[in-house]
């Protein structure tokens, strides 16, 4: 099982360390989004990335993606039983791709991508973002997030955790502050916790360190 992209990406992230998270053995092929190669291009035919091979299936989004290793790995399982749970996830998870993630990419594009891609970066569209548009939607963050530290919903990690706490961390990348003078606490200790949890580890370790380079 071969998984195609930058775990830069928070989309690829999100794939990795749910695999992580359920123990299955997934390898990483390093590659940006468009490129070449031919097993990459017969899952993602549009160069997007993530994009996973395993055997003669093939498939791309992180969505689609975490749904196939759910099914075809259903222990230890990551899905909640309770209906309103289940759809709960569901709608973490689609908040955390098409809200928080154009938010933060505004600001994390343009401070490290634009440069590595050769594209004159927009510090006012980053700034925008980083004062008008962020702040709210990280406020609604700190409401969905248990007073105890515990996980997002019924009690059990599921993708609603990895894939808003990957979005996150590429926020705090940009040095944005996640607490903002101690108004979300419940923020930034769920981003430290991550940080430092087994299956994201060292994926934020070696992110850390493309960031700085860069």
């Amino acid at each position: 099982m071969i998984l195609y992209g930058a775990s830069l990406s928070p989309f690829v992230r999100k794939v990795l360390i749910f695999g992580a998270e359920k123990g299955i053995a997934i390898e990483r092929k390093s590659i940006g989004p468009g490129d070449a190669d031919p097993d990459f291009r017969r899952a993602s035919p549009f160069g997007k990335i993530p994009a996973l091979v395993d055997g003669d299936f093939a498939l791309a989004d992180s969505t689609a993606i975490v749904a196939y290793l759910e099914a075809k790995y259903p222990e230890p399982s990551m899905t909640p039983v309770d209906p309103r749970d289940r759809a709960r996830v569901v709608w973490l998870e689609e908040f955390a791709d098409t809200i928080l993630s154009p938010a933060g990419l505004a600001v994390f594009f343009n401070m490290f991508v634009a440069k590595m891609v050769g594209v004159k970066p927009d510090m006012a569209a980053a700034d925008k973002a980083r004062s008008e548009t962020l702040p709210p939607i990280l406020d609604y963050v700190e409401t969905v997030l248990p007073d105890d530290g515990g996980p997002l919903v019924g009690g059990m990690v599921t993708v609603a955790d990895i894939a808003i706490a990957c979005q996150i961390a590429n926020i705090a990348y940009c040095g944005i502050a996640l607490d903002d003078g101690g108004r979300r606490p419940k923020l930034a200790r769920f981003h430290a916790e991550w940080s430092e949890r087994p299956s994201a580890r060292e994926l934020v370790a070696g992110n850390l360190a493309v960031v700085a380079r860069g």
